[in-house]
């Protein structure tokens, strides 16, 4: 899963057969150059449910990119509650200034259980992924919101049918955009709702955020989702 050397800076590449999609981002190795990883989203992104914040999954991709990485720096700008406004309004422009080589997104689960509509999460994302394309070089990954009906919250409760439609509905939007922006997209969905109901330890003691277990699970899928965008 893992590829020896330095990530830096961003190449991009165009996909054979596919003329309409964008330029495929790219990081290539550099021994001597610097690296800057940002994170946007809410309380997964910040690691509530873990025990500390080195367990969290954000951490836990930069250790693995420090291992190949030495100088690779992290910033982690992930808030609890946030929506994908919050991230347009209060993270965007942070990161931007950061001048980042890889970005992270994570972010959704707010807006479905705080019933905003499609149209604005879908404006949001939109707008999100746009600016980092044209404001930035950065290889972007966004992960698929997790199937939360399968966590004991809503598990088994009337609501669980109605928040796994609206997961679904939230991640053919942000797919999409992803995709048409040419980012990297993990999914969690499939994984959360085959592991979640076999593997209660997955998720911490409040019954809905990933516990130290879980965002190690994260991790693990997000990290296939950068290594694919490692230019070999």
């Amino acid at each position: 899963m893992f590829v020896a050397g330095i990530l830096a800076g961003c190449m991009s590449e165009t996909l054979p057969g596919n003329p309409s999609l964008p330029p495929r981002r790219l990081l290539s190795l550099d021994a001597a150059a610097p690296f800057s990883y940002v994170a946007l989203g809410d309380s997964t992104v910040e690691g509530v449910g873990a025990t500390s914040a080195a367990h969290n999954y954000v951490s836990r991709l930069h250790e693995r990119l420090r291992a190949r990485v030495p100088r690779a720096q992290m910033v982690n700008l992930g808030v609890g509650g946030a929506t994908a406004a919050g991230v347009r309004y209060r993270q965007l422009l942070w990161a931007l200034e950061l001048k980042p080589d890889l970005v992270t997104l994570s972010v959704g689960p707010n807006d479905i259980t705080g019933e905003r509509s499609l149209a604005d999460y879908s404006r949001d994302i939109e707008v999100i992924l746009r600016t980092l394309t044209e404001r930035t070089m950065a290889v972007v990954v966004v992960n698929l919101i997790p199937d939360i009906g399968v966590t004991p919250r809503f598990s088994g409760k009337e609501v669980e049918p109605r928040v796994r439609q609206r997961v679904v509905a939230f991640n053919e939007v942000l797919g999409r955009h992803a995709r048409a922006y040419g980012a990297e997209v993990v999914d969690l969905f499939g994984p959360s709702q085959q592991e979640v109901p076999r593997r209660p330890a997955l998720v911490a003691a409040d019954d809905y955020h990933p516990s130290d277990e879980g965002y190690a699970r994260w991790a693990e899928l997000m990290w296939v989702g950068v290594e694919a965008r490692i230019r070999r």
